[in-house]
């Protein structure tokens, strides 16, 4: 984000200084204009004179050389105040932040208005220091506790400034005064975010001191959504994937641009959208989210989106819920399925009583008063005809034949088990065996007898 706020800072002091130039804001205050009550020392004026040639063409260095030579020779002068000013525009322009902010302290301490109290210059005096102050302190990485204090105050007073210039039409003036607000709040909330930015700058990066600082801008500021984006990286790094797909979402549907700084609102967007699809599993509910974080800055208490393990979960619990036969026999299909089926089968399943299955009969043998039924155990999204699982070996054949492709019940015992092909064999009492319907077996036909000759 700091780049962006220097980026943006860049292009604002160009358009807002060709505005006050228009209107006469940026004239600087130069040697042939002092105050009566002012005197020049020996050599003094042509030194000022320089220096403010100097700032008003551009030539930022060597305003700053001429500034130095003017304090070492004469460091008592009826014309500080001027002086300093010609410092802060030097310093700014010479790309000296840290030195633009410090220059600019004490007048913005004292109140630039009252520093700057001649009405015709001192309007556009106080802009320009306060507009150099506020379009600085954002270039500064690491600003001190005094440096963040003065920009703060210039920020604000810059934000409030309504003290028009003589000679200016109320046009001109109004539209410069909408040119002020935005670095103004461009610096407020950098100096906002800085806090959150310089703990996510570490290494290695302190989320945590990053979501608090970040929690803290945006109950200062809710409505910025570059706040609401960086809270969603500070709350991911530290896997709180919920909370941190609300702010990505709440930047989406508030400003996707993140207050001018994202060119393309689209990759904001998508970003977000695919936060949440990957924490969920699908854009289910997504819509409603964007709804509910349009309403709040933070997320509310108990705030979460469930994963698509924690879906997967759930419906695995209402499925053995619902049919606790099938899940059963799907657990132990697929620990009979798995590498270490056979050691499985030996060391846990075999010889040990299975409670109650639930399958199909598919097949008998033999065909009429069978000792073993094959049961298929077809699972509810199965195509095709089932095939055979377990084989049911019965203590006793049944009296009849069976019918094919009835659902039954059984309790057996495991005694054999081939895992290609797939097969369970399982002991049990034919009276375990639950839902068999038998019809009578037909007749065998007798041999006709073989006359002899």
């Amino acid at each position: 984000m700091e780049k962006h706020h220097r980026a943006w800072s860049g292009m604002a002091t160009a358009a807002l200084t060709g505005l006050l130039i228009a209107t006469g804001l940026v004239q600087v205050a130069g040697a042939q204009n002092a105050p009566a009550e002012k005197k020049y020392k020996d050599g003094e004026f042509d030194i000022y004179s320089a220096a403010a040639n100097d700032v008003q063409k551009g030539n930022f260095p060597q305003a700053v050389k001429d500034l130095d030579t003017w304090r070492q020779k004469y460091a008592d002068t009826d014309f500080k105040t001027e002086r300093q000013a010609l410092y802060v525009m030097a310093y700014s322009g010479a790309g000296q932040f840290d030195k633009t902010v410090d220059a600019a302290a004490p007048m913005i301490s004292a109140g630039v208005d009252n520093v700057f109290s001649d009405p015709k210059d001192g309007p556009g005096q106080a802009i320009r220091v306060l507009f150099a102050t506020v379009t600085s302190i954002v270039r500064i990485s690491n600003p001190s506790a005094e440096q963040l204090a003065i920009a703060d105050k210039a920020s604000h007073q810059l934000l409030d400034y309504n003290r028009k210039p003589a000679g200016v039409s109320d046009t001109d003036w109004n539209n410069a005064r909408t040119q002020l607000q935005p670095p103004a709040k461009a610096a407020l909330l950098y100096m906002a975010m800085l806090p959150g930015n310089q703990a996510m700058a570490k290494s290695p990066k302190d989320c945590p001191g990053a979501e608090a600082a970040y929690s803290k801008a945006l109950g200062d500021y809710p409505d910025q959504t570059a706040i609401s984006y960086n809270l969603g990286l500070a709350l991911s790094c530290q896997r709180k994937n919920s909370e941190a797909v609300y702010e990505f979402e709440r930047a989406s549907v508030l400003d996707a641009t993140l207050g001018g700084t994202q060119p393309d609102p689209g990759k904001i967007k998508t970003f977000a959208d695919n936060a949440y699809t990957k924490v969920h599993g699908s854009d289910e509910g997504l819509a409603q989210l964007k709804d509910q974080a349009r309403q709040a800055p933070l997320w509310p208490a108990g705030f979460h989106i469930k994963t698509a393990t924690e879906i997967a979960e759930e419906k695995q619990k209402e499925f053995e819920q619902s049919n606790p036969q099938l899940s059963m026999w799907m657990k132990i299909k697929a620990a009979l399925s798995d590498n270490d089926g056979a050691q499985y089968f030996e060391t846990q399943l075999k010889g040990a009583g299975v409670p109650k299955l639930k399958g199909v009969l598919v097949d008998a043998k033999p065909a009429c008063k069978p000792n073993t039924l094959m049961i298929a155990v077809p699972l509810p999204d199965a195509q095709g005809a089932p095939t055979a699982e377990v084989a049911l070996k019965l203590d006793t054949a049944l009296t009849g034949k069976p019918t094919l492709n009835e659902e039954v019940q059984w309790e057996g015992v495991p005694s054999a088990f081939t895992q290609s092909p797939f097969l369970l064999t399982m002991d049990t009492e034919k009276d375990k065996v639950e839902g068999v319907k038998t019809t009578p077996c037909a007749a065998t036909p007798a041999h006709p007898a073989v006359k002899k000759k």
